[in-house]
């Protein structure tokens, strides 16, 4: 399966979506200048353990990074990705800054 990651800024949520366009997964943001606040990440039941929510983050911290901008990790599954990949520390800012 291919699948797209998409920053869908009206809805302030990127999505992962398979060939046919069905969605597997969102992560949630609300944004402030030159922030990306990651408020919650879900994923379709059916598609869990199979690196999907993974994926999603991986090309949202890297969409975000390629704006230049960085993240405040609220939710959790992003925080722990961020925590087990090292090369997206750099992003994050301080939580009150």
């Amino acid at each position: 399966m291919t699948t797209r990651v998409t920053d869908v800024a009206d809805q302030q949520r990127f999505e992962i979506t398979d060939d046919e366009g069905t969605v597997l997964g969102v992560a949630e943001y609300e944004r402030r200048p030159g922030v990306v606040v990651f408020t919650h990440t879900e994923v379709d039941p059916r598609q869990e353990g199979h690196g999907i929510g993974s994926t999603l983050v991986h090309e949202a911290l890297d969409a975000v990074r390629a704006a230049g901008e960085r993240i405040e990790p609220r939710c959790p599954f992003v925080r722990a990705y961020v925590e087990e990949h090292p090369e997206y520390r750099d992003l994050v800012v301080d939580p009150v800054g």
